[in-house]
């Protein structure tokens, strides 16, 4: 041993009790979590506060277990220790030259369709002993999962988001009219706003496209007349093909068909609206691991190649 060195005193075991309390609020839901006694999670808990010489936690019956301002510090040192541990794990196994381990991706709704089977096929064909996975929902439910740790990365609009993120540029993409295919505008090359907004309109209600969309008519001194709201693209798509009115939208499919296979037609705005930007972000806070930089690696230069050229629409 080098001279000098310190010997840890506690466990990457009992870290790991520690944090599972931390993070359950109760000493049995991490015990049914981790799969051992409750007794083991206590005695861990009570043998890091001896080792540390300060109380960790606030026990209280039938209230669960909050941490101290100390234990909170530990928390957050502790989870990243133990991801540090994982990742060692890991490297070491595949002898450092090819990466291995989990890798989860969050993506906002409307933009998964786009952008995760690009990064599933590309990135699995690069790294296949890479377990990647991902999840969908909305921008607030992907950012809050990412800074919880759940997630490694997540892909979202450069909208609503919060501070301390990291972000890579993948695309930018402007809103469109989408139109059913015998609505009289249909025939013209453009449209604008203040043409539209006397038209019964779908309004895609998902945060934040639903607070992009009404910007757009804000910044064009006009206000939509709202319809029908939905929280979903491809009813929203389905709705103007059936010809209850026209949507405003960013995601294009490369088919211009309704999910019923009804043709709808997409028209650019005149005058022409800022493009909005789809990023890849990541936690500051959070160091990323092997696999999560080399998926930003990989999507910055895979996704805009993969976009190709504009969308022709359905003869």
């Amino acid at each position: 041993m080098m001279e000098g060195a310190v010997v840890a005193r506690y466990t990457l075991r009992q870290l790991a009790y520690f944090v599972a309390v931390a993070e359950t609020g109760a000493i049995s839901a991490a015990a049914d979590e981790l799969r051992v006694s409750p007794t083991a999670v206590a005695a861990a808990l009570g043998e890091l506060e001896r080792i540390f010489d300060t109380q960790l936690t606030v026990r209280r019956k039938a209230h669960g277990v909050s941490l101290t301002p100390a234990g909170s510090h530990l928390h957050s040192r502790a989870a990243a220790l133990l991801r540090d541990a994982e990742e060692l794990e890991l490297s070491a196994a595949a002898g450092g030259t090819e990466l291995a381990g989990p890798l989860l991706v969050g993506c906002y709704l409307t933009v998964a369709p786009t952008i995760l089977p690009v990064l599933l096929e590309g990135f699995t064909a690069e790294h296949p002993k890479v377990q990647l996975d991902f999840v969908e929902g909305t921008q607030d439910e992907v950012q809050e999962r990412l800074f919880a740790g759940e997630l490694d990365l997540a892909v979202v609009y450069d909208m609503d988001l919060r501070p301390g993120l990291g972000s890579v540029l993948l695309y930018e993409v402007a809103a469109y009219a989408l139109l059913p295919e015998d609505h009289p505008l249909a025939r013209r090359d453009k449209v604008s706003l203040a043409e539209l907004a006397a038209e019964p309109m779908i309004l895609l209600d998902a945060p934040p496209s639903s607070h992009h969309t009404l910007s757009l008519f804000e910044d064009a001194g006009v206000s939509p007349l709202i319809r029908y709201r939905t929280t979903d693209f491809e009813l929203t798509r389905s709705l103007v093909g059936r010809g209850t009115g026209y949507s405003v939208l960013v995601q294009r499919p490369a088919v211009d068909a309704s999910y019923e296979g009804r043709p709808v037609v997409a028209r650019p705005i005149v005058p022409a609206v800022k493009p909005i930007a789809v990023r890849m972000i990541w936690p500051e806070a959070i160091r990323p691991t092997d696999r999560a930089r080399a998926m930003v690696e990989f999507a910055a230069g895979a996704v805009p190649a993969a976009l190709g050229p504009p969308r022709t629409q359905l003869k």
